[in-house]
């Protein structure tokens, strides 16, 4: 057992908290729902990136580059200074959702490096100009551009020209739970010497300002404090008092000067009125940038601290910064620390290296690590109560909102959250987002299956899910409606977790279970409307996908039967059955269970195939050979809106192989399945029989008969269809050139292939699923084959592509599938990554090209990254795949 899968267990084991510190900082806390309490819910005004150098955050905190305690007491992060810059660096800068010509984009480079599953040791690199950073540039000329122009970014301002920045790269190792070394070491990559001050800075999260007698509810009573220590070494101490997380000493080497502040609202300059304090959060900004000595406190105390390291580097050189953070008092704090730190990065080593496959090629070896370290790092505290942020606090600036009461997430009151949360990323996504979150745990549970199941089964508690059953959807809209991966999630990473460690933790799935049967029923009986089978899901997660925005009601008199909402319900349905037998094995009574769901999904396949009772028409046309939706109106006949998209391929997702010994391990399962499709013989003919043995015997649930499978398969393989070199795109391009028109009823709506950025920001704003390929549903494809050929076997062959001549296996689909999608990472023929299209510092520079960015979605055509750049989140899902089929 490596030494990481040690501290793992112990953590497990509640022997030792190693994960009480990590990477729980955000790098954006400005512009988010938590800190709107503006009466019109505009986030993005209210609380903008200018305001958040002067203005204390309500409910987290952000810093570059890092760290905090996992309730977010102590928190730590760099600070950067140029000498040319018009504010200190001390978060990330990026542009609104308004600002973008594509939405809110971080305008930054940053990439994360490594990192542990206990955050034993940490590593990411900033990209630091030496020239002034051109905020108001960035700004102007994005706001200049439409939305089909490319964005104005960072590298295009010519400020990195010359190389003239510094290679930030921040580094820490734990010597014990509460005991961490932190380091910053600037490369000076440019042609001449330049300055840089490093403040390594030390703060408490604002617990004591909100206009409550002792602390705020729900938080700590007391004043923290931060306070000078002598020293006569040869290094500074900051002694540091917290009520409740305790006492802590950080050490910084050398003599660095050190400054004092308090962690509170400038409020002359945010509101125009009198400080409660003369030293406020800008003070260091102040101090360095504005030159005002009289910012900070005289008298070396304060709730925010820094020490100032100014350097000049030398062409080509380094400088590097270390500290220590502990709750002991030491006499030689530094004298372990290149040991220390060198040895948590073999152990990282070695804990990666009994992951990769033998003979994993390097560059896959670096793309997975990356992977890894990208979704660890956006670990973040998630701090919401919705009750308080509706009412408001006693402070005049956070008071009760009456428009707010009425208008966002009003109806998720209930919602307490408190927890470290896998997130998206940490810039654009600050916030979780469930369905996001079901594939994060995908990648997770191969390094922290813990940590996995604790992610799934927290979105299920009483503090999250809504009493009716919903699960909440993401902060900027509770109530939206995602796709139902809830429970896939729960039993992959139960069957992962249970093959990689050799035992199932049946306590998990049958907890999560139970939850999981209240939001069936939510689903049910919120989204079928009328009682057929068919389902309304609503948004579904995929954005501008449709032909309205489904997020709405329609404009008529109208509503869409979805194909892909009642494909996710079939999916639901099979994947709740198979989690019901699992659970029999142990008690039979889960075989009840395990038949309503086989009932539930042999009604929608009947529903989706040939209609439901007493009506004709089905979402399968017969003619095209695919599924679409069907647009309801009263008194009118169905319509159907022909868009070959994702909507209609999400049909082969609800698939589930059943093994032979069924009848022997759940035999009053077996019995009732055989008496449903005695009575019901129309019903079960719409799908693959139950009965019909396969290879191995196997049974087969599938929504998709053998006929009906091919078809559909001919489509997504066909090149100049769905099957890009880079994986499944979300929207044919056949409808590049034979764009789809709706024109009825007085409304025009028309779709068409766009493999970028969408040409409209209608249904979702800034992100695009009108042709790029995204990895959440490929991934699901991809397994969707995998379990289609456990049946089929080479009884099924396939062209692939369609129209080559050369005929595979289902498998052999799989595997070809999840090579595009890593080649989208790795270097091509001509020593290119795709991700990067034609960005030659990307390509070429070598200190750029070795790190890799994990974007939200890809170009449909070429591969290149799009949307958020650093949405490791569901992107990390290559890593799994780099594990079951890379080299």
């Amino acid at each position: 057992m490596t030494n990481e899968k040690k501290r793992l267990k112990e953590y497990a084991d509640k022997k030792a908290n190693w994960k009480e510190w990590g990477p729980y900082l955000s790098e954006r806390a400005w512009g988010t729902v938590r800190e709107d309490y503006s009466p019109d819910g505009d986030a993005w005004k209210y609380f903008s990136h200018k305001d958040s150098r002067s203005r204390t955050y309500r409910w987290n905190e952000d810093g570059l580059g890092g760290i905090s305690d996992r309730n977010q007491y102590v928190c730590f992060a760099w600070a950067l200074w140029n000498g040319k810059d018009e504010c200190l660096k001390e978060r990330l800068f990026g542009l609104t959702g308004p600002q973008g010509n594509h939405g809110e984009d971080v305008k930054e480079y940053y990439f994360y490096l490594d990192n542990t599953p206990s955050h034993s040791y940490m590593k990411m690199l900033y990209k630091y100009p030496q020239r002034a950073f051109p905020y108001q540039n960035i700004v102007d000329e994005n706001s200049k551009r439409g939305i089909l122009d490319f964005e104005y970014e960072l590298l295009d301002t010519g400020v990195f020209e010359g190389h003239r920045y510094f290679d930030a790269v921040f580094e820490y190792a734990k010597v014990d739970v509460d005991d961490l070394l932190l380091q910053a070491s600037l490369f000076n990559r440019g042609p001449d010497e330049a300055f840089c001050a490093i403040l390594p800075t030390i703060w408490f999260r604002n617990t004591w300002d909100w206009g409550y007698p002792q602390g705020p509810m729900n938080d700590v009573d007391g004043k923290p404090i931060i306070t000078r220590k002598l020293s006569e070494s040869n290094f500074q101490i900051f002694e540091i008092q917290h009520p409740a997380a305790g006492r802590y000493f950080l050490y910084a080497e050398g003599i660095p000067e050190c400054v004092y502040t308090e962690n509170s609202t400038n409020n002359e300059r945010v509101y125009a009125k009198p400080n409660v304090t003369p030293y406020v959060k800008d003070a260091f900004h102040d101090y360095l940038v504005n030159n005002r000595t009289e910012a900070v406190n005289p008298d070396e105390k304060g709730t925010k601290a820094a020490a100032i390291y100014r350097e000049s580097i030398p062409a080509g050189g380094v400088k590097k910064v270390r500290l220590r953070l502990t709750r002991d008092l030491l006499e030689h704090p530094f004298s372990i620390f290149d040991e220390f730190l060198q040895q948590r990065q073999i152990e990282a080593n070695e804990f990666y290296s009994e992951l990769h496959p033998k003979n994993t090629p390097e560059e896959e070896v670096i793309i997975q690590r990356q992977a890894f370290a990208g979704l660890l790092w956006s670990k973040q505290l998630y701090y919401f109560d919705l009750e308080q942020w509706l009412r408001g606090d006693p402070l005049p600036a956070f008071s009760c909102c009456i428009e707010r009461q009425r208008s966002r997430n009003s109806e998720w009151e209930h919602l307490v959250n408190f927890d470290i949360l896998s997130m998206p990323d940490k810039w654009e996504y600050p916030w979780y987002a469930s369905w996001d979150l079901a594939f994060h745990a995908l990648a997770l549970v191969l390094i922290d299956p813990d940590f996995a199941k604790r992610q799934l089964v927290l979105m299920t508690r009483e503090w999250y899910m809504h009493p009716n059953g919903q699960l909440p959807a993401y902060e900027w809209s509770f109530s939206d409606v995602n796709p139902p991966v809830h429970a896939w999630a729960a039993w992959r990473v139960y069957k992962i977790d249970q093959k990689r460690g050799g035992k199932p933790d049946k306590e998990f799935l049958r907890g999560i279970f139970h939850k999981l049967l209240l939001n069936f029923t939510w689903w049910v009986n919120r989204k079928d409307h009328e009682g057929r089978n068919i389902f309304q899901g609503g948004f579904l997660g995929m954005d501008n996908i449709s032909v309205f925005d489904r997020s709405r009601p329609l404009p008529i008199n109208a509503w869409i039967d979805q194909s892909d909402g009642t494909a996710w319900m079939a999916f639901y349905s099979v994947i709740m059955m198979r989690i019901s037998l699992e659970l029999a094995m142990d008690d039979p009574v889960y075989q009840d269970t395990a038949t309503k769901f086989f009932e539930h999904f042999l009604r929608i396949a009947g529903s989706m195939n040939f209609g439901s009772f007493g009506l004709s028409h089905s979402l399968w046309d017969e003619q095209d050979g695919f599924f679409y939706d069907m647009l309801r109106c009263a008194g009118h006949s169905p319509y159907p809106l022909k868009v070959r998209s994702l909507v209609g391929l999400l049909p082969l997702l609800a698939v589930e192989t059943l093994e032979p010994d069924l009848s022997e391990r759940c035999p009053i399962f077996a019995r009732r399945v055989e008496w449903f499709v005695k009575m019901r013989p129309g019903m079960a003919g719409t799908m693959a029989s139950v009965f019909a043995p396969g290879i191995g015997s196997r049974r087969l649930m599938a929504i998709l008969p053998k006929e009906k499978l091919i078809r559909a398969l001919s489509y997504m393989f066909d090149e100049k269809e769905f099957l890009s070199d880079y994986g499944i795109r979300s929207l044919s391009k056949y409808h590049r050139d034979h764009p789809y028109v709706f024109d009825r009823a007085g409304m025009y709506n028309t779709v068409q292939y766009m493999p970028a950025e969408s040409d409209s920001r209608l249904y979702g704003g800034n992100s695009n699923w009108r042709g790029p390929i995204w990895f959440p549903i490929n991934y699901l494809i991809i397994e969707a084959l995998q379990k289609y050929h456990y049946y089929y076997g080479d009884d099924l062959l396939v062209e692939f592509p369609t129209g080559s001549g050369k005929k595979i296996n289902l498998a052999e689909a799989a595997v070809l599938l999840s090579k595009r999608l890593i080649s989208l990472f790795k270097r091509n023929s001509e020593g290119k990554r795709p991700i990067y299209g034609e960005t030659a510092v990307f390509q070429n520079d070598p200190y750029w090209k070795d790190h890799i960015l994990f974007n939200e979605y890809f170009h449909g055509d070429n591969g290149a990254g799009l949307g958020a750049s650093h949405q490791t989140g569901w992107t990390a899902l290559v890593a799994k795949l780099i594990l079951q089929c890379g080299g």
